[in-house]
């Protein structure tokens, strides 16, 4: 959906909880179905916009995350990565 993503070009500056809240919104107006089609599809659109961000975000967040180690004598190590999907097994 590269033609919409282009369409909504503030999205790449905002913030997480903004673009998150906005999405809320969408996703609330969708949900009581008193948006016309046109303005629904275009809404639509703008919320697969500010999903993917919160996603990007929140992916660069997490490689940010740090892990703590420990040694045998339970004092602390240093740090590692965080692998979130490793830890869980799956």
């Amino acid at each position: 959906m590269t033609k919409a993503n282009n369409k909504h070009t503030d999205i790449k500056d905002m913030s997480f909880e903004r673009a998150l809240k906005e999405l809320e919104t969408i996703v609330s107006r969708l949900e009581r179905g008193d948006v016309e089609l046109e303005e629904s599809i275009a809404i639509y659109e703008r919320g697969e916009c500010l999903r993917d961000h919160c996603d990007r975000l929140l992916k660069q967040a997490e490689a940010k995350v740090e892990k703590l180690t420990f040694g045998s004598d339970g004092q602390p190590r240093g740090t590692e990565p965080l692998d979130p999907e490793g830890s869980g097994g799956g």
